[in-house]
């Protein structure tokens, strides 16, 4: 019997089975923040094993709120900043070089194929785009990934989602994400992982791909993955080309961690997409999903690009499009957080921080603050707010808030009318 690439992965990094179904896995990656990171610090040093197993194999970064907001968020922030400089952590990203972890740490290179990766933060599942096993975690397990380099999963049990058609103008792969979670639920893919594959993920760019992996949590996935093919090579070429004497080369050596024909899944669900269109959700949980064309009219006090779902380079292209000489509706706030500097300094030299600014967007640095409601965008009691972000629970982005979680153009759309609607395409 074959093995899928989650399985594969396992195999080349178990340390030991304690028993039945359990695997301590060596881990590649240990990715931290100033949110989740410090209480892991503290009990550590609480503990007297203030130690990191390797700290080339770690990348920290401050991110979900910067520059900081109060005494609180500046102490998060001093905690982190100590704890680098003390263990010679030099993937360290503090303020002026830092964005969106889950944006960052894949334009830096740090996620390659084959590669086991946790964090202190949910949709660390965003990086199995690039066919590693990535997953989110609590804080003994941060500790012990910090200090051991390992971390304790469940034998993988894959569900494989072969999407097939040819998407509509204007559907993305946000709409395409929704569309699945709606389709099994928030508890849908509880403990397993979600393959994506199929015609639609091949043509995806690694962004596309990106957006699909990281909303697998909300479906209860413990990761997203897709099969590491020439996009991913094309990606990463500017941190593989030491590696490798060619992108074939990388290609064929990467492409032993895709899934055999023969791999037994937990499920295999086969869906054409060809006649799916934008999509919104409504109330306060990701399955809750309807096409904009139902939702429209519906009113919004704010619009907010941005996030690791939907802060690319990619995200803001569409959304300047569709903004592009024209303007906010005057009863909305508008807010775009291009991901990472780099994506900012892109934007900026292709005109779209001046598209978004003629608009009336207000333009923010690099930030997750509004994403979870605790700076540069969060919304007051009985606000609604159309977002590119990745969770619509009550009072994600504010006390008494709501959100409609959509894609970057339906978005814009949303801006320029005041209320939902989709993009003209």
């Amino acid at each position: 019997m074959g093995k899928t690439l989650a399985q594969k992965i396992f195999d080349a990094h178990v340390v030991e089975q304690p028993f039945g179904g359990c695997f301590v896995l060596k881990l590649d990656r240990v990715f931290c923040h100033e949110i989740t990171t410090p209480f892991a610090i503290a009990d550590l040093v609480a503990r007297g094993k203030d130690r990191v197993f390797d700290p080339t194999k770690i990348k920290a970064v401050i991110d979900h709120v910067t520059p900081a907001k109060d005494t609180k968020t500046a102490e998060q922030g001093k905690v982190l900043r100590e704890w680098a400089r003390r263990h010679g952590i030099r993937d360290f990203f503090d303020i002026g070089r830092n964005g969106v972890c889950h944006a960052l740490f894949p334009e830096k290179g740090f996620v390659r194929p084959g590669f086991t990766v946790i964090m202190g933060d949910s949709h660390t599942c965003t990086h199995g785009a690039f066919g590693a096993f990535a997953a989110g975690v609590g804080t003994t397990d941060l500790e012990v990934g910090i200090l051991k380099g390992v971390c304790a999963f469940r034998a993988p049990r894959t569900m494989r989602f072969h999407l097939t058609g040819q998407l509509r103008r204007g559907v993305g792969a946000k709409d395409v994400i929704l569309h699945l979670i709606a389709r099994i639920g928030v508890n849908g893919a509880t403990d397993h992982i979600m393959e994506f594959a199929g015609p639609v993920v091949d043509r995806l760019s690694m962004e596309g791909r990106m957006t699909l992996c990281n909303m697998a949590v909300e479906a209860g996935a413990t990761s997203g993955i897709c099969a590491p093919d020439r996009t991913t090579v094309e990606y990463l070429w500017p941190h593989l080309k030491g590696d490798f004497a060619s992108k074939e080369a990388a290609l064929e050596e990467y492409g032993k961690w895709a899934s055999d024909p023969d791999a037994a899944y937990a499920s295999v669900t086969e869906i054409d997409l060809s006649s799916l269109e934008p999509q919104c959700t409504f109330g306060h949980k990701p399955d809750q999903v309807k096409p904009v064309s139902a939702m429209e009219g519906t009113r919004v006090d704010q619009v907010y690009i941005g996030s690791c779902t939907n802060g690319r380079l990619e995200d803001l292209r569409a959304t300047a499009a569709v903004l592009k000489g024209k303007k906010v509706a005057s009863a909305v706030r508008a807010i775009v957080s291009p991901a990472t500097p780099a994506v900012y300094a892109r934007a900026l030299e292709e005109g779209l921080i001046g598209i978004f600014m003629e608009a009336g967007f207000c333009v923010t640095n690099p930030t997750c603050g509004a994403c979870l409601g605790m700076s540069s965008g969060v919304l007051a009691p009985g606000e609604v707010c159309a977002s590119t972000t990745n969770r619509n629970f009550s009072g994600r982005m504010g006390k008494g808030g709501t959100v409609h979680l959509m894609g970057p153009e339906s978005a814009a759309a949303t801006a320029l009318a005041g209320a939902i609607t989709r993009a003209e395409t």
